[in-house]
């Protein structure tokens, strides 16, 4: 079975130290503007702590506000996503938050 951290990034995938882009299967609005592409910042520990308050203990709300913050979106935004491209944006997120030279 292939490790995680050492499988080769998917095309769909460009990961930075200032955070990962994500190229989506649909397009998508956000703030007005259709894209098929999303950047997402790399996390503070200040957007985990308000996105684990936000969500008061429910690990998909936790989530979805915490992405929605990176993302700089709403909730109705991403919720508007079709599934297999917030699977991308949860991919690309965990690769930008894992330590990968351990």
């Amino acid at each position: 079975m292939t490790d995680f951290l050492t499988a080769p990034l998917p095309s769909w995938l460009v990961l930075s130290d200032d955070g990962v882009t994500v190229t989506l299967k649909h397009k998508a609005d956000l703030n007005g503007v259709v894209t098929d592409k999303l950047m997402m910042r790399a996390p503070s520990v200040k957007d985990v702590m308000a996105a684990k308050i936000a969500g008061n203990g429910d690990h998909e709300k936790v989530e979805l506000n915490l992405f929605c913050s990176l993302l700089t979106a709403t909730e109705a935004e991403l919720t508007a996503l079709k599934y297999k491209d917030y699977m991308r944006l949860q991919v690309g997120y965990f690769r930008l938050v894992e330590e990968d030279d351990v």
